[in-house]
């Protein structure tokens, strides 16, 4: 089977099941409609998606099975390819398959996300271009064009001059490069113009006739005040601490001024200044600990300067501390799956940014952070964080200590579906043991970590490793996609 039919057996089950609802990467179709500007706009929407998307026919609206014969689904992939060929400003190559999914004939339409975005329909202006959102094809805004456009055209917000012609005292005054030093524990060096000559060899300041122009990726990450530059303004980390659990009583805001790199141990600071303590008795003597993990929150706040999308004009990465819980925005969808964040070296949009916060150890090697994030929550027995995909951002929820008896289905879920992620990628069994080890049920409650693992597989985020075993008491697990 290719590994896009698997991808699209795998969403439809997921949109199917607990409760049927579509999802932004796959719509179910019982029929072929006749409306061709409506095919052709999910064809735009599924081809500007990231990774494209499917259609599923032979699935009526409420879930249910409608069986097709040969003769529509022939019909169906002829009209499809014929719009995809001539209704679009860019010919889509689409591809089909018919697979089996719980003994019903499903048609598959593969849409790829198309290289040349946006995407728009024949005879119409580039504002004439779709995407998905909460599991429907809608109308792209303006501004999502614009964005759509900046990233095909090859927008490297890292290589985007910040300031023109800058002379070479006022690129020290500007940039924080002892900093830039001191992260890298090197030696400064002893001329101006030997400082200047390194930071252009990290492309934070290039060369000019009248001086030095200073990058984005100089500005961003080493300015003394973001406020110098600009088009950055907005690019300032905002922190905001509110007094209960919804947003209507801001106690205090901060915006951060100093650059990403050279600000983040302050930033990391205050925020943990935020945090409310538990005291531990450890060694006979008694101690404060924060409620969360630094590790967890170090490694969430890169993620999210790190793969925001800098296209998105007005926003920046905004920390939120209410009294159960943290939210970490970003601007920009998630380049790889939610569910695939833990095993999923990530994408990111913003190498040069990221590559350079590795080197000065802000942050985890790729594709190990959000593994170690997660295991330090473990360790503190929180619950499970939450990762969400919104139309335009990234959010990652943390929650404060919350007993198990007050976390809902959901959270029970998603911690054993993440649990057994991290065991997955550690080389480590999943079983009732740990399953009852990660949530601190007692030895004795076999039955309710049992419930848990058994909720988790009816969601179809884990399954059995071994499906030949019918022994539960010796089941062990693994994610889905294993």
């Amino acid at each position: 089977m290719n590994h896009w039919v698997e991808t699209a057996v795998q969403l439809l089950a997921k949109s199917l099941h607990p409760v049927p609802q579509e999802l932004n990467e796959i719509d179910w179709k019982s029929g072929l409609s006749d409306k061709s500007e409506r095919l052709a706009q999910h064809i735009s929407a599924f081809a500007n998606h990231t990774n494209g998307g499917y259609l599923a026919f032979g699935i009526e609206n409420d879930g249910n099975p409608k069986p097709l014969d040969k003769t529509e689904m022939d019909t169906i992939v002829q009209k499809l390819g014929n719009i995809a060929r001539n209704n679009l400003a860019q010919p889509v190559g689409i591809e089909h398959t018919v697979a089996d999914y719980k003994g019903n004939a499903v048609l598959f339409i593969h849409i790829p996300e198309h290289t040349d975005k946006p995407v728009h329909l024949r005879g119409s202006d580039i504002f004439e271009s779709y995407k998905r959102s909460a599991g429907q094809t809608v109308k792209l805004s303006r501004h999502e064009v614009k964005q759509l456009i900046a990233i095909s055209t090859g927008f490297d917000f890292e290589a985007q001059i910040a300031m023109h012609n800058v002379s070479d005292d006022d690129v020290m005054k500007l940039l924080d490069y002892d900093s830039y030093f001191t992260l890298q524990e090197k030696r400064l060096p002893d001329t101006k113009l030997s400082i200047l000559q390194t930071l252009a060899t990290d492309d934070l300041i290039k060369k000019t006739l009248n001086g030095w122009d200073i990058l984005n990726l100089g500005a961003i990450l080493f300015s003394k005040d973001v406020k110098n530059f600009k088009e950055l303004k907005r690019k300032a980390i905002r922190v905001i601490v509110y007094k209960e659990t919804s947003r209507i009583n801001a106690l205090k805001e901060q915006e951060g001024g100093r650059g990403y790199a050279s600000g983040f141990e302050g930033l990391v600071n205050y925020i943990m200044d935020q945090l409310p303590s538990n005291e531990v008795i450890e060694n006979a003597l008694r101690k404060k600990v924060k409620v969360y993990p630094e590790k967890a929150i170090r490694e969430f706040v890169a993620n999210a300067l790190i793969h925001q999308d800098f296209s998105v004009t007005g926003s920046g990465v905004m920390i939120e501390i209410f009294m159960d819980r943290i939210e970490i925005t970003n601007p920009g969808v998630p380049l790889v799956d939610t569910n695939r964040f833990i095993d999923t070296a990530p994408k990111s949009r913003n190498e040069n940014l990221a590559s350079l916060m590795r080197r000065l150890n802000i942050c985890e090697e790729r594709g190990s952070g959000i593994d170690r994030a997660i295991e330090s929550i473990e360790v503190y027995q929180l619950p499970a964080p939450k990762f969400i995909r919104g139309d335009d951002y990234t959010r990652i929820i943390m929650y404060a200590p919350t007993p198990l008896t007050r976390m809902n289905n959901d959270d029970r879920i998603r911690a054993c579906y993440q649990h057994t992620c991290l065991q997955y990628v550690n080389n480590q069994q999943v079983n009732n043991q740990s399953v009852r080890k990660r949530f601190n049920i007692a030895k004795n409650n076999v039955s309710f970590a049992s419930k848990i693992i058994a909720d988790t597989l009816e969601a179809g985020l884990i399954k059995a490793s071994d499906p030949e075993n019918a022994s539960k008491k010796f089941a062990s697990y693994v994610p889905f996609w294993t």
